[in-house]
């Protein structure tokens, strides 16, 4: 597509290519899998496609970006976006990086099936990557295609949006093509590929510089070029910080470490799991990053993961996920170690910062889903870990119990809150006197702390429903959506789409999607755990 047919909307954006511009390029120019030395990318244009399709977008991201709804609604778009033709302002490329992945140092990773295909600068002033995932072959794509398929590229549309509107920092998500090819999969790797439609997600963020990022310069020891990127990040998305200086460095890692803990207590919060928490996947902003076997808790059950891959060690299950996030920065201090002259007194005063700070942040959360003012100390701690024990007695939807509970009235007789609380259970008609009397001991408990700070219960109520989301992307309303769309019906995914922009409200005729997980979803293939795959 030459220039003279670009339609004048393109000219909207305000393109931006810094990290092409300013960090230094791997010089091979060939698309072949290979190791990439002392540079932060390669330079790769997109593989062409069939017949693209936009099939959903994110209408806030394109307002955001500045991108007006005559390009968003041409055929044009979704040539670009399905990396079918590329606009002469952009420079697109895909990132080197490494990785710890389950614990093992992987050596080169990089941008397998990710493009940046450029970088803009929004009418607020903030600088944005458009990542386009599942465009194609990269020089890190080892022995895959670089492609995406419909069902994981639906996946990560929605669940980039959903995690915004949850208050959770995330990459965004712009827009979802077909492309008219199909795609071969194995979708639990026992050897029975099949064919699957296409598709290509773009992403959409700040930055999408991972802490993998900086560790494979340093462990190939090209310090040099570890420094570039480190004074590049410093100066574009830490500039608060000020120049680049050892002590400097000490701080924007100290940043680093706070930021990941938030992301962590946010996580927790809403009960998602990740599910590949390698040190590619932890993202040097705290922004959730690289959707690919998450998953929400439905029961509450700490050593979830929806993994196939983690299903026998559980590294990455609910639970462990802050401990994961700590090892994580420990391996990140081992990378810029160098930066500050070995010195690891320098360092240490974040890895203690991560830990108080989610400690601090986890004690908030838990008193706001409860409703409480604020955290009191050693009696609360034990009124939050007794009530996560009585969440494992019998099989409870995490998600609805909050809901439930914060329409329990504190002047209601304790022994009847099994009852008003039934919706969450799976089993309601299953509930013993253990669990009963358990739960009615907690929740007397309970009641008397809320007294103790005279809160109503509309203002309960209030602030329990402010952080305690009622719909959240469950695996089976994904599924739903992606077996709609495979059978070329898409408006599940934005009557999906929808019903996300508002988690905390209660949507008149959407009860379908605030329900617990139907008894058919409990192990079907996309609805309970994914494969990397999926």
């Amino acid at each position: 597509m030459s220039a003279p047919e670009w339609i004048d909307d393109w000219y909207s954006l305000c393109f931006d290519n810094r990290f092409t511009r300013e960090l230094p390029a791997d010089p091979e120019s060939s698309n072949t899998t290979r190791q990439v030395h002392n540079a932060c990318y390669s330079r790769v244009h997109p593989k062409p496609v069939a017949s693209p399709k936009l099939i959903a977008y994110s209408a806030e991201v394109a307002e955001q970006l500045g991108i007006p709804p005559a390009l968003l609604e041409s055929q044009q778009f979704a040539e670009v976006f399905s990396g079918n033709a590329v606009h002469p302002s952009m420079d697109p490329f895909a990132m080197c990086y490494g990785g710890h992945q389950f614990g093992n140092w992987a050596g080169q990773l990089g941008d397998g099936r990710a493009i940046n295909l450029t970088e803009v600068t929004a009418a607020d002033g903030r600088h944005y990557t458009l990542q386009l995932k599942g465009a194609g072959p990269t020089p890190y794509s080892r022995f895959a295609d670089g492609l995406a398929v419909l069902r994981s590229s639906v996946r990560e549309f929605l669940c980039s949006e959903a995690m915004h509107h949850l208050g959770v920092p995330t990459t965004r998500a712009l827009s979802l093509v077909l492309t008219g090819d199909s795609v071969t999969r194995d979708m639990f790797y026992d050897g029975n590929a099949k064919q699957e439609p296409g598709a290509v997600v773009c992403r959409v963020a700040p930055s999408f510089v991972r802490l993998g990022s900086f560790q494979i310069f340093a462990s190939r020891d090209e310090f040099e070029t570890l420094r570039k990127l480190v004074d590049f990040t410093i100066r574009n998305d830490f500039p608060h910080l000020g120049p680049p200086s050892p002590e400097v460095y000490a701080e924007w890692f100290a940043e680093v470490c706070q930021r990941t803990a938030e992301l962590m207590v946010h996580w927790m919060r809403v009960g998602f799991v990740h599910g590949v928490m390698n040190t590619d996947n932890l993202s040097i902003l705290g922004l959730t990053i690289d959707y690919g076997p998450y998953g929400w808790l439905e029961d509450y059950d700490p050593n979830w993961t929806p993994n196939t891959t983690d299903a026998q060690g559980r590294r990455y299950r609910y639970s462990y996920q802050p401990q994961i996030a700590q090892w994580n920065l420990v391996q990140f201090a081992g990378a810029i170690l160098p930066l500050v002259d070995n010195d690891v007194d320098q360092l240490q005063p974040g890895l203690r910062h991560y830990v108080a700070t989610f400690d601090e942040g986890w004690h908030s959360m838990m008193a706001a889903k409860l409703g409480l003012g604020k955290f009191r100390g050693e009696d609360d701690k034990k009124l939050f870990s007794d009530l996560l024990d009585v969440l494992q007695l019998a099989e409870t939807d995490m998600t609805l119990f909050y809901r439930r509970l914060a329409d329990v009235s504190c002047d209601d007789a304790v022994d009847s809150v099994c009852d008003q609380l039934s919706d969450a259970y799976y089993q309601p008609d299953e509930i013993n006197d253990q669990v009963r009397q358990a739960t009615n001991e907690w929740f007397d408990r309970y009641r008397e702390r809320i007294r103790s700070e005279s809160i109503s219960d509309d203002r309960r109520r209030q602030r329990m429903n402010r952080v305690n989301p009622l719909y959240v992307l469950r695996n089976y309303l994904a599924q739903l959506a992606i077996d709609r769309s495979e059978q070329g019906d898409h408006s599940g995914i934005s009557e999906l789409l929808d019903v996300l922009r508002n988690p905390y409200q209660e949507q008149p005729g959407k009860q379908a999607f605030a329900e617990k997980r139907p008894e058919w979803a409990r192990h079907r293939a996309g609805c309970s755990m994914l494969s990397c795959s999926s």
